[in-house]
């Protein structure tokens, strides 16, 4: 086991992490940037290292100063957590020269999964089941109107190295094709400094379900099941819930298997989610693999038991997985709600600034991840999620229940958050009876004005 982990992230994440390290009896380094300098999370580590100003690109991002400091502070693992550089393969090939273990996959890994292109090619071979489209990267545009002529409109053009809905764009006829093409390479180079794009088949009325995978470096690889991620905005997901509603259950295992096989065919170490879209003939087709812990992964934890942070601090240290796929097994219902500090009256403005009144709720089956405590300012620099309540219940709809009595015991002000608007997704039609797409939370929104919160 490692004796040092550096912590190259920030907020609930870095504390996470901080646990499950001090858990497995590491050592931890947490580096921060000065905007974070007061972090609640940093009192929690061993050691603690400046890495500059609050702009991530100064600071979070800057992958020689983290290097920097897990030399200087003796090191021997980093974990980087989400966002920032955790899917970034130069960064974890730079952890291996400098004989620093990177907790995630091989840099080759990362690479081979990370691209959608060649992802697309693994899954194919580990009969994951694809969209059908292009199968290498689509440079004219007359090669994208050959592939949607073969599949049909409507059609959509994805960055190869795309993610959080950036690179993306939907034709229903040629001259948008024509149109997207340029513009989601132009997006894609601007964002991922990667202007590959290809072109797959569009479903128009699609859920969003995802595989938690875990894998190690002596070729063994199982799933821990599936989450549902379909009541999301913009592409940004609000409400994750497991296993995924109303799937039949054959169907569910043979995706998830497969899912397994297209792991553990890359040589995958580490915690990985395959996320798939399902249409409503529970027909699944890959999306894409995200070769990182999810911000989502307590839902798993909850209805499987493994501890996915630990379990992948192990595998990194070179142990095998402690678990096979026969000792995992399903027990009832979680949700998970992710606290933004936005205003969803207002058109989801963030909201930074003091938190004065913080209460979370609590008893029993909830779990609250943040980093947030009473006096704590939050800074106008990064992503404004300062927090997630997880539930666990004997089944969905006791699930639901819990959630709504929790969301109603949390207090938080003066700052605006999204909890009234999750009470408010959680009692609609449509995802109590998860029937339901990837849209309706924006045609929700559409039809009503999100209710006012109340004042703690």
């Amino acid at each position: 086991m490692f004796e040092r982990i550096l912590i190259a992230n920030r907020g609930e994440i870095a504390l996470r992490i901080i646990r499950a390290a001090k858990e497995l009896g590491c050592g931890t380094v947490c580096v921060f940037s000065q905007a974070d300098q007061d972090g609640p999370w940093l009192e929690q580590a061993d050691e603690r290292v400046c890495i500059g100003p609050g702009p991530s690109a100064d600071s979070y991002l800057r992958a020689d100063r983290i290097i920097s400091a897990a030399e200087t502070m003796h090191a021997d693992a980093i974990h980087p957590g989400y966002g920032f550089l955790a899917e970034n393969a130069e960064f974890a090939a730079v952890c291996r020269d400098c004989n620093i273990e990177f907790i995630g996959p091989s840099p080759e890994a990362m690479a081979l999964l990370g691209d959608k292109i060649s992802c697309k090619r693994m899954a194919r071979e580990a009969g994951t089941p694809v969209f059908p489209g292009s199968e290498e990267a689509i440079e004219e545009v007359e090669a994208a109107m050959v592939v949607a002529a073969e599949i049909g409109f409507p059609v959509i053009v994805k960055a190869a190295a795309g993610g959080g809905g950036r690179g993306m764009r939907i034709a229903r006829d040629e001259v948008e094709l024509a149109e997207g093409l340029t513009a989601a390479r132009q997006e894609a180079v601007a964002a991922f400094g990667n202007g590959a794009v290809y072109v797959e088949k569009f479903l128009e009325q699609a859920r969003h379900i995802e595989v938690q995978c875990l894998g190690d470096k002596h070729g063994n690889a199982v799933h821990l099941y599936n989450r549902d991620c379909t009541s999301q905005r913009r592409h940004q997901k609000l409400i994750e819930e497991g296993p995924a509603p109303g799937v039949d259950e054959a169907t569910r295992d043979g995706v998830c298997e497969s899912a397994a096989a297209l792991i553990r065919n890359a040589k995958y170490s580490g915690a990985a989610t395959v996320e798939f879209l399902m249409d409503r003939q529970q027909h699944f087709y890959m999306l894409e693999v995200n070769t990182r812990v999810q911000v989502e992964h307590p839902v798993t934890e909850a209805i499987t038991g493994v501890d996915i942070v630990k379990e992948s601090i192990r595998v990194a240290a070179g142990q095998p997985l402690s678990i096979r796929q026969e000792d995992v097994s399903l027990t009832g219902h979680a949700i998970e709600c992710r606290i933004n500090a936005e205003d969803p009256d207002r058109g989801f403005m963030p909201q930074p600034g003091l938190v004065a009144v913080f209460q979370p709720a609590g008893g029993f089956g909830v779990r609250v991840d943040t980093h947030v405590r009473p006096g704590y300012r939050i800074p106008p620099n990064y992503d404004s999620m300062i927090g997630k309540l997880i539930v666990h219940g004997a089944d969905r709809t006791e699930a639901i229940a819990r959630m709504k009595r929790a969301i109603d015991e949390f207090r938080i002000g003066p700052i605006k958050t999204t909890l009234p608007l999750h009470r408010r997704l959680l009692e609609a039609r449509p995802f109590v009876e998860h029937d339901f797409d990837i849209h309706w939370v924006e045609r929700l929104l559409d039809e009503a004005p999100v209710a006012a919160e109340r004042s703690p």
